[in-house]
């Protein structure tokens, strides 16, 4: 459910290709800004964020916070239970975009 508001900007799964935002298969250990064929911000590629359970909850929160002048227009998900459980979705797919 919480995915849903990540939908129209991001997706996920075998078909999943680059939109406003990059595919988000093979979240939980990746570097931020790292995504082939996507067009990241400075601001982004050069945050130092290798995506985990920790850093995603912080980021989620406020992503204009965490990483200032990041594209992303997203005002974030401020209650925890709705985060972790789209942490727990977004960690289940794997680069081919296949679940764990």
């Amino acid at each position: 459910t919480a995915f849903k508001k990540c939908a129209p900007c991001h997706d996920v799964g075998p078909t999943a290709k680059n939109k406003v935002g990059p595919v988000l298969n093979s979240l939980d250990g990746r570097k931020s800004g790292s995504v082939a064929g996507y067009s990241y911000s400075d601001a982004n590629k050069g945050s130092g964020i290798t995506w985990n359970e920790a850093s995603f909850l912080e980021y989620i929160k406020d992503p204009k916070a965490k990483i200032p002048n990041t594209k992303m227009a997203f005002a974030g998900i401020k209650n925890e239970d709705e985060a972790k459980n789209l942490w727990a979705y977004l960690k289940q797919y794997d680069g081919d975009g296949k679940t764990k």
